[in-house]
């Protein structure tokens, strides 16, 4: 994990996490200037390294100011930008009252070297708006918190998500934020940015399986696949549900909706350091799409109570992880399924022979 590789200041924020393989390298460039998000790189070098023009980067254009080295050996590119938070509540049976949006690019956030793990290899991004005319932020804020794996494993946590090397782990937190409205709920708009020629794709998975996150029977990701190839190149993939407490149960579950992919192409604010790798080019070098994730339990009654919101997704690269059955679920499922089984082949067995034997009352005559 490197903070602001080649640059003294702590006034904004890039961590670059780097993951070296044996013949290849993933780079992951997460960055608060402009709206929070991270930039996704594999290169086929062990040696590929990340470039920053620092002045071009800061500038109001700053296309440019990002790359990798050597060029050549990038395999495959994306990138995820947090973009909006939207909050609303019901104002009637069919009618719904939307408050001002926080625009994520206009806020001001915390200097993440405090928090930054080289051991657990984690940070948090932690920002306010820069103008509260409404107090929502006096004694809130919201975050994102970052974490990177070394290996395959699941997180102790729920939704205790399922993940490789291959991949991190970003949690967005509302923790505090006073609410403008009785039941108010909140949106996150995600954006997906790829380059020409992959396609990102929304999926949905259900399972009957939900030993790990109770409950909760749905898998979505958002997928980048190329025109030609049938397996993802990067995804970002979540559980349909989000907590309200600091040490998640499951009676603390959210419910958690997507509301459907849609192209955005030229109508989100972008990240400076998405801006800086794929340029001003939108609709030609690169394309965008957007989901919105609304978060609101029964009548929004959950953050109301406890103020507290944590959604969790993982994003890396190649296929998404997916949840099997493990070895006491087959078991019990074996026992459960089985015994009937068995029970119904040893009755029908008794009986057979039961009707073969011939019994009488008579005994025969002399």
């Amino acid at each position: 994990l490197q903070y602001n590789p080649g640059w003294n200041s702590s006034s904004v924020n890039l961590l670059h996490v780097r993951a070296v393989g044996a013949a290849d390298t993933l780079h992951y460039v997460w960055s608060s200037i402009g709206a929070p998000a991270v930039l996704l790189v594999a290169t086929r070098s062990s040696t590929s390294a990340l470039g920053i023009d620092w002045t071009r980067l800061l500038s109001p254009a700053p296309a440019g100011a990002v790359w990798i080295d050597p060029p050549g050996s990038v395999t495959h590119a994306a990138a995820v930008v947090f973009t909006k938070v939207f909050e609303y509540s019901e104002a009637g049976a069919q009618e719904e009252l939307f408050y001002p949006t926080y625009d994520l690019s206009d806020f001001s956030w915390a200097n993440i070297n405090h928090t930054l793990n080289h051991t657990a290899l984690t940070a948090e991004f932690s920002g306010v708006p820069a103008a509260d005319p409404g107090g929502s932020f006096s004694n809130g804020s919201l975050a994102f918190r970052v974490t990177a794996y070394e290996a395959g494993g699941r997180d102790q946590a729920l939704p205790s998500l399922l993940h490789t090397a291959n991949s991190s782990k970003v949690e967005f937190v509302l923790a505090g934020v006073a609410p403008r409205g009785n039941g108010s709920r909140f949106v996150l708009e995600v954006a997906a940015v790829e380059e020409a020629g992959v396609t990102p794709a929304l999926r949905a998975a259900r399972s009957i399986d939900d030993e790990y996150t109770p409950t909760v029977f749905e898998v979505l990701s958002l997928a980048a696949q190329a025109q030609n190839e049938s397996s993802a190149r990067s995804f970002l993939q979540w559980k349909a549900t989000a907590y309200g407490s600091r040490s998640p149960r499951r009676e603390d579950g959210i419910r958690c909706r997507s509301h459907g992919l849609r192209a955005a192409n030229g109508s989100l604010p972008m990240s400076s350091v998405v801006r800086a790798y794929f340029g001003d080019g939108a609709g030609s070098s690169y394309s965008v799409s957007a989901v919105n994730i609304s978060f609101g339990g029964e009548e929004g009654r959950v953050y109301q109570e406890k103020r507290y919101l944590s959604w969790s997704a993982l994003l890396g690269f190649g296929q998404p992880p997916q949840d099997s059955f493990s070895p006491l679920v087959i078991s019990i499922m074996a026992v459960a399924l089985g015994t009937p089984v068995l029970l119904l082949l040893l009755g029908g067995c008794a009986l057979l022979c039961a009707r073969r034997q011939r019994y009488s009352e008579y005994e025969p005559i002399n």
